[in-house]
């Protein structure tokens, strides 16, 4: 019910409803255009696209490295990065399964996470802190939800339409607070520009801060979403090895965001995100948008 009333408030989020579930009647290209009309109310310019936002659809269309498609696999992703930057900074995988009827809880330990190899976004990710208290219904639900999720459908992320669906078992690795930082490093052809930092997400209210290199605060998103006039944030130790790391495995990609953890010290591996919010991020600042943009180049 609630669906249908927020339909009638705003009939383009009914329209985008529609395009999106009528996804195999268009051409990628089309149905880029036509969402990203809905989403962002500009057109999508991609003869010459401008902004970030329009260069991630253009990539969508035309950079189809073969590559990608193990970068994106939340289990292949493991043994390419390891190949490049060394074991020591990968997650240790516990399982790998098929099928959510495959999964057997009682090979893992006391805490452990789940994860979905195909999905994005936390839609594809469990989490079990404390066996005694898990709820196994609930998550073999959620995992479910997202083995039958497509990406590429919906999105048209090239890198995600050979992808095998699995589920995979992790370490669960967190602080105290069961709270585990999360840094993005936006990503141009093996330079990094800036670090987002995620904090909070235990607690159901993440919130997301903009760093250069020098670890001074970036003001990239519009009002509502910026940090706090008198904003700090201890710089955490290991910052210049993981912008290392980050251009290192960024190298030779027109745009990547490494998405990398760090605990009390130790660094590891997240993933590889080609398209943040799937190019359709209106949070960022016009300028932002145009900044982040012209250091994309599609020359090849």
């Amino acid at each position: 019910m609630q669906r249908i009333i927020d339909y009638i408030k705003s009939p383009r989020r009914l329209l985008l409803a529609i395009v999106k579930k009528t996804n195999f009647l268009y051409s990628d290209s089309v149905y880029l255009r036509l969402v990203y009309f809905l989403e962002m109310r500009n057109p999508l310019h991609l003869k010459h696209p401008v902004t970030f936002n329009e260069k991630l659809q253009w990539l969508k269309l035309h950079d189809h490295n073969p590559l990608y498609t193990q970068m994106v696999d939340k289990y292949e992703a493991k043994k390419y990065v390891a190949s490049i930057i060394g074991e020591k900074y990968i997650i240790p995988t516990w399982a790998v399964w098929s099928g959510v009827e495959d999964i057997d809880m009682s090979r893992l330990p006391d805490q452990f996470v789940l994860k979905t190899t195909h999905d994005g976004g936390g839609e594809g990710v469990v989490i079990c802190r404390d066996r005694n208290a898990f709820d196994k219904r609930a998550a073999l639900s959620k995992l479910g939800r997202s083995m039958r999720h497509n990406i590429y459908a919906e999105t048209k992320e090239w890198p995600y339409k050979s992808v095998t669906p699995r589920i995979i078992a992790e370490k669960y690795i967190a602080d105290e607070r069961g709270e585990l930082a999360d840094y993005k490093f936006f990503c141009f052809d093996g330079k990094a520009y800036c670090v987002m930092v995620c904090i909070d997400r235990s607690i159901g209210s993440p919130k997301f801060y903009f760093f250069d290199r020098d670890w001074t605060l970036l003001r990239l998103n519009k009002r509502g979403k910026e940090a706090p006039v008198d904003f700090t944030l201890p710089e955490p130790s290991g910052m210049d090895e993981m912008f290392r790391l980050a251009e290192k495995l960024s190298r030779g990609i027109p745009f990547v965001r490494v998405d990398l953890y760090n605990h009390a010290g130790a660094i590891y591996f997240g993933e590889m995100t080609f398209y943040p919010a799937s190019g359709f991020d209106g949070n960022l600042l016009e300028e932002t948008d145009c900044l982040l943009g012209s250091m994309i180049s599609l020359k090849n």
